[in-house]
């Protein structure tokens, strides 16, 4: 087919004067129009249609042809079709060629993609019966008109959107129609069809409202978390960066999380964020279909290849809990929880780093009681070594015995419920959703070496630890430097041990009182605006 693009571009725009000249994000309003058409994977030819000899000239410079427009069908009252038509004949004489398609894309949508473009060219293609494709959006809501000095609803009862006759209105990005339909009064046949457009690329360029808006959705990034999670590493790295993911406002998310992580794909789909899992043998290359401009790993440690295959991509790179190879080459490390091996640059070690969810940051500080009263056993989302049961089996009997009050909380990915049924005297609570006001409450809590470790000293309940892993054991906050009394690896530990550090805290008000105190010193709740500040410069910074 042969194929004509239009680009009307008149010079004496009044909302916002010279506005197709006007530059948006770095470039002339003009260019995006001219950039797509040249971008589409059909061949065409590309004219600028204008009164105006800047307009032209700038046209030119882009590698375009152009049409200079009578003063007569330029002014205000001017519509389209007359403009459109003329071009179309000045293109026929000077190309000697009849046009099949004549597509007019308007300046002021700046944020259509090709890629819409050619869907919207495919469909006129394939079906012959359309005369015209019109570039539209969704507007179905409760609407009202004016008629005389009184408002008249445009629905007949009122219902939730979803429930509305569906309305469409037309976004000026483009317009297709057929040699057959085009004359100087009308680009419109008798069968129409509507390309939806949506996720921006809907907005029309009116005012200077739409111009800051158009503006914000080409500076905003595309921010890739890659992330594991599963039964054996557990969700602390999902958790992790759902909250960084909460406090990005002004920039696309997506997360990829890899084949061995369906469990991770559930949590963060639970969350309504857009979430993809891998397809292909190496990650590396369904990260390239998602074309992110910045990623941000939370998967233990990477490799050297696979950063610098990143990298190589001219992505910025930023990883969060990784000392593996790979962290030397990323753009930024930010790690709160594994002591520093090396001073690196754009390294950032240390509890003043790690982030603290809202209920954490916005909970009340624990008053140690001089009684305990409460305990509270909280092994994380998933528990693979089963630490819940083994605590409650060693001191269940005691705190029967001295009414002790037991709450269990288990979480996402806790898959034994069945070995504590036996128990009587605990409070089973499932992957709740206010754990800080648990913690609040207990006197005293069991938990791993994780990320719980640090919500747990924000508020500044006393705390016994047990790892569940060797990894965990190299968690340098989890110590009595930090108030913690920190038993080692919790298979390694005998129930007696348990049971006798268990006993020196429950009699000890003033060791407990000293945890709480040192749990309570550490300022843990501005490390959120910490992290937050240094990804935004590094997003500033692509």
């Amino acid at each position: 087919m042969n194929i004509l693009f239009v680009i009307p571009a008149r010079g004496g725009s009044k909302g916002i004067p010279r506005k197709n000249l006007r530059v948006l994000s770095g470039k002339p309003l003009l260019y995006y129009a001219i950039n797509n058409a040249i971008n589409s994977e059909y061949t065409a030819d590309i004219y600028v249609s204008s009164e105006d000899d800047e307009i032209l000239n700038t046209a030119k410079k882009f590698g375009v042809a152009t049409h200079k427009r009578d003063v007569s069908i330029s002014d205000d009252q001017t519509t389209l079709d007359p403009v459109i038509y003329d071009c179309y004949k000045y293109a026929k004489h000077v190309q000697r060629k009849e046009y099949d398609l004549i597509i007019t894309i308007q300046p002021t949508s700046p944020l259509l993609t090709s890629n819409s473009l050619d869907l919207a060219i495919s469909k006129m293609i394939q079906n012959i019966n359309i005369d015209t494709l019109i570039a539209a959006k969704d507007s179905t809501h409760l609407s009202w008109r004016k008629e005389g000095d009184h408002y008249i609803p445009n629905y007949k009862e009122r219902l939730n959107r979803q429930y509305l006759s569906a309305e469409f209105t037309e976004t000026g990005a483009f317009l297709i129609t057929r040699n057959t339909i085009i004359s100087k009064n009308n680009r419109i046949g008798s069968n129409v069809d509507l390309f939806l457009l949506s996720g921006g690329e809907e907005i029309d360029i009116d005012t200077y409202e739409d111009w800051n808006l158009c503006e914000y959705y080409l500076r905003r990034k595309h921010i890739l978390f890659v992330v594991s999670g599963n039964n054996i590493i557990g969700l602390g790295h999902v958790y992790n960066t759902l909250i960084v993911a909460n406090d990005i406002l002004n920039h696309q998310i997506t997360f990829l999380v890899d084949n061995e992580s369906e469990l991770a794909l559930k949590v963060i789909q639970s969350k309504n964020y857009p979430v993809l899992i891998q397809k292909k043998d190496d990650i590396i290359e369904d990260i390239k279909r998602i074309s992110p401009d910045i990623i941000i790993n939370d998967r233990l440690d990477t490799s050297e290849d696979y950063i610098k295959s990143l990298k190589e991509q001219e992505y910025k790179v930023i990883n969060f809990e990784d000392l593996g190879s790979g962290a030397e080459f990323s753009d930024a490390v930010i790690n709160a929880i594994y002591p520093q091996r090396r001073s690196l640059p754009a390294h950032y070690f240390g509890q003043e780093y790690f982030i603290l969810r809202d209920e954490f940051i916005l909970s009340d500080e624990k008053v140690v009681q001089e009684e305990v009263n409460n305990i509270l056993i909280a092994f994380g989302g998933v528990d693979p070594n089963n630490y819940t049961e083994k605590v409650i089996r060693t001191v269940n009997s005691y705190c029967k015995k001295n009414g002790i009050k037991i709450t269990v909380i288990l979480g996402f990915g806790y898959e034994r419920d069945d070995t504590i049924r036996q128990y009587d005297n605990i409070h089973v609570k499932h992957n709740v959703s206010n754990i800080s006001d648990y913690m609040l409450e207990a006197d005293l809590i069991f938990t791993s070496a994780g990320r719980t470790i640090y919500e747990v000293a924000s508020i500044g309940t006393p705390t016994i630890v047990m790892g569940q892993n060797e990894r965990e054991m190299t968690h340098f906050f989890a110590n009595a430097e930090y108030g913690f009394s920190n038993l080692g690896l919790g298979y390694n530990i005998s129930n007696d041990d348990i049971l006798n550090e268990f006993l020196v805290l429950i009699k000890s008000y003033d060791i407990r009182k000293e945890m709480s105190k040192l749990m309570k010193s550490q300022d843990l709740k501005s490390g959120r605006k910490r992290v937050h500040k240094l990804i935004q410069h590094l997003i500033q910074e692509q």
